[in-house]
């Protein structure tokens, strides 16, 4: 079993930057994709990025050039730094985990965080 828990969310500009944080217990080991997934109101939950253990990324087009993940192994903790936030990207924030090298769909999830951009 695995747990994710989400933070950092919060109020940023258009244009500025926030960085997502996952942090993740239980079974690390069973875990091969991490990532990030969005919902805003009204709206199906997308896809945004993933990082695999090898480190492999991937992310979708709304946020490639802008977005980034990370994941440190060691902490098992995976990063996504949003730079260049525009007012398409509000939305929760989901982590999400599988045991397989494709993310989707996740097997696990964080509880969200909350971004929004307003100026």
């Amino acid at each position: 079993h695995v747990q994710l828990v989400d933070s950092g969310g919060g109020l940023v500009r258009p244009g500025g930057s926030l960085t997502l944080s996952c942090v993740v217990s239980g079974e690390t080991t069973t875990i091969n994709a991490m990532g990030w997934y969005r919902q805003a109101p009204g709206s199906q939950r997308e896809f945004v990025a993933a990082i695999t253990r090898g480190g492999n990324t991937q992310y979708s087009n709304s946020v490639k050039g802008r977005f980034t993940i990370t994941r440190d192994s060691t902490k098992n903790v995976i990063a996504l730094q949003m730079n260049n936030l525009k007012p398409a990207d509000p939305a929760v924030y989901f982590c999400a985990a599988r045991s397989s090298l494709e993310l989707e769909p996740p097997e696990s999830w964080g509880q969200g965080s909350q971004v929004t951009v307003s100026s």
